[in-house]
């Protein structure tokens, strides 16, 4: 992605400096990701969703001196950023809508949030509550290392977007209806329902890449698709599992992740993307 010397956003919260040493929340890794943080996100921000799972101690913390990387990589998730506030202002606007930008909060090992303690075992999530995305960036080394993901910075730039893409539900109010439906339904609707919930944030980061073209690097859809790849429910059950049970998907296939990004991309118009039909 083309991204130096480009405008960094305002609301970012750099909070690796000052790691976080609580306990981790039990049954960590990628899987936090597809089993945990979408149950968590439907909640609008319940804290007892987290609570199910978290042993996490109020943690300690320690400070230290970022490296040179790690100052690179934080200031590439500002620009990243900073086009969201952009394009998202831009959609919302010529829909007669007002878009409130969210936060961002990078953080290592452990955090606190308003919706609760979290760790790096849950991947980035977004929380409703105080309307920012959390995200502890090794998250991507164990994406690429255990999940075969090609890795690049749009990956990175991937997930940021599919994450604003929950906040843009939560604006919406696309979060809190299907909460309700889910409060309505069998696990295996309520599973359906957060699928749906999910697929919509990959279109929406879809549309967001599909408005950022300009800024596209040679391999960066690639690199998009392979990280969508490595998160399909199908992919991390058989991985980790062994099997594949479509019962308890929460987030949706690897190619249902990839075909909605893609119809996101292609399009870039938000309202092809009905998911719950």
């Amino acid at each position: 992605m083309k991204w130096r010397g480009r405008r960094q956003s305002g609301n970012v919260e750099d909070r690796r400096g000052s790691s976080g040493k609580g306990k981790l929340i039990a049954g960590g890794g990628i899987i936090g990701v597809i089993f945990l943080i979408a149950q968590f996100v439907l909640s609008d921000g319940d804290i007892s969703v987290l609570e199910q799972l978290d042993n996490v101690s109020s943690p300690s913390t320690e400070s230290r001196e970022l490296t040179a990387e790690e100052k690179e990589l934080g200031n590439f998730t500002e620009v990243v950023l900073a086009d969201t506030e952009d394009i998202w202002n831009k959609i919302f606007a010529e829909n007669n809508m007002d878009y409130r930008e969210p936060g961002l909060v990078l953080f290592s090992d452990a955090v606190q949030t308003a919706c609760g303690g979290a760790s790096a075992a849950s991947g980035p999530f977004y929380c409703p509550a105080d309307q920012k995305i959390y995200m502890d960036l090794t998250f991507f080394e164990e994406l690429r290392r255990r999940f075969g993901a090609k890795g690049g910075d749009y990956a990175i730039a991937y997930v940021m977007a599919h994450e604003v893409g929950h906040h843009v539900q939560n604006l919406l109010g696309t979060a809190s209806e299907v909460r309700r439906l889910q409060q309505q339904s069998s696990n295996v609707e309520a599973n359906e329902l957060s699928v749906s919930l999910e697929l919509q944030a990959d279109f929406y980061a879809g549309v967001f890449t599909s408005h950022n073209r300009k800024y596209l690097s040679e391999g960066d859809i690639e690199e998009a698709l392979s990280a969508a790849n490595a998160v399909g429910d199908d992919a991390i059950q058989k991985r980790t599992r062994g099997q594949v049970n479509p019962d308890s998907f929460t987030h949706g296939t690897s190619q249902q992740r990839k075909e909605w990004f893609m119809k996101g991309f292609r399009t870039g118009d938000i309202r092809q993307g009905n998911t719950f039909n």
